[in-house]
């Protein structure tokens, strides 16, 4: 408003048209201008024309005027422009800091979670795979202790088993630290058969097998699931339920495979969730599967652990 009066007034007066400064409203003019006032351009050329008869001004005085003030309009619109943009620019790097320190935020909370959970899986595995073993160990030892006296020759076979089975056991934790032949192709029904061929050498117990006669190509995770849960149940059956015969049954649907250990020991009176456990279930719930375990009086008892892993792509072993 202070701009538009002032610039009627020096159409009015046109000795203020002698001075450079007459032009500064139009400049300002169209530095402030928006959407709302874009009214005001045609008015800058029209006002000289409106008082033209008025004043007694020529046309070319009146085309000067009005020229003059349309030009300096759009240098007020061109530096708006300018002014605008390198406040956007101002703006953008601003948040481009602020989105450089979030994501660096979230880049160590991404790490440490990382960690965490490497962490929590390398604890699963060395539980999982030593646990089994060193109770194998345990009671290979008794047996032999027991056999120390009267049948020194056979206690003696026993600990050079041992010992073979303790440099098994060193080798495992060496692929679990090393994560050595992490994504080789093994045959699970091959390595099943290794697993439960050691558990009856070392234990004494006995165990019966049910495996497919067509195998599906699985993944490395799954793979690894698997076996660590026959572990975790075999062990289990001998320490909390002192079985004396487990049953181990694997086989494959379409899109699932399928896990049964079976095992005549002592009842569970009430299911409690220990860390080995808590274990298995994480690894078979973090591949969309499902453990469940059920226990029951009867003649004989049967202790079971079932489990369900769905195969996503799954191909017959050796199919392309």
């Amino acid at each position: 408003m202070l701009g538009g009066s002032y610039y009627v007034n020096s159409v009015i007066h046109p000795d203020l048209t002698s001075k450079a400064d007459y032009l500064l409203p139009s400049l300002a003019m169209g530095y402030l201008l928006t959407k709302q006032t874009f009214w005001i351009i045609p008015l800058l050329a029209v006002v000289p024309f409106a008082f033209q008869s008025y004043l007694g001004l020529s046309w070319e005085h009146t085309l000067g005027i009005g020229t003059d003030n349309l030009l300096f309009c759009f240098i007020g619109m061109w530096a708006s422009l300018v002014a605008n943009a390198y406040d956007q620019k101002n703006k953008l790097a601003a948040e481009v800091e602020q989105q450089n320190k979030l994501l660096t935020h979230y880049t160590a909370e991404i790490e440490k979670m990382t960690l965490l959970e490497e962490r929590n899986r390398m604890s699963k595995e060395l539980h999982d795979t030593l646990g089994h073993s060193f109770i194998s160990l345990i009671l290979s030892l008794d047996a032999s202790i027991a056999l120390m006296d009267n049948k020194p020759a056979e206690a003696k076979e026993r600990l050079i088993r041992l010992r073979a089975l303790a440099e098994q056991n060193l080798d495992d934790m060496r692929n679990i630290v090393h994560e050595m032949g992490e994504e080789e192709e093994t045959s699970l029904v091959r390595q099943v058969e290794a697993l439960a061929a050691r558990f009856r050498e070392h234990t004494g117990v006995a165990l019966t097998l049910s495996l497919p006669g067509t195998e599906r190509s699985i993944r490395f995770e799954v793979r690894q699931t698997i076996l660590r849960v026959i572990q975790e149940s075999c062990t289990n059956a001998l320490k909390h339920g002192k079985a004396s015969q487990l049953h181990l049954e694997l086989g494959f649907s379409e899109n699932h495979l399928q896990l049964s250990v079976r095992n005549n020991g002592k009842p569970i009176g009430k299911l409690n969730d220990g860390f080995g456990l808590t274990a298995m279930k994480h690894r078979v719930e973090r591949l969309g599967g499902s453990l469940r375990l059920s226990s029951g009086e009867g003649t004989p008892a049967i202790t079971e652990v079932r489990c369900e892993i769905p195969l996503k792509g799954a191909m017959p072993h050796g199919e392309n």
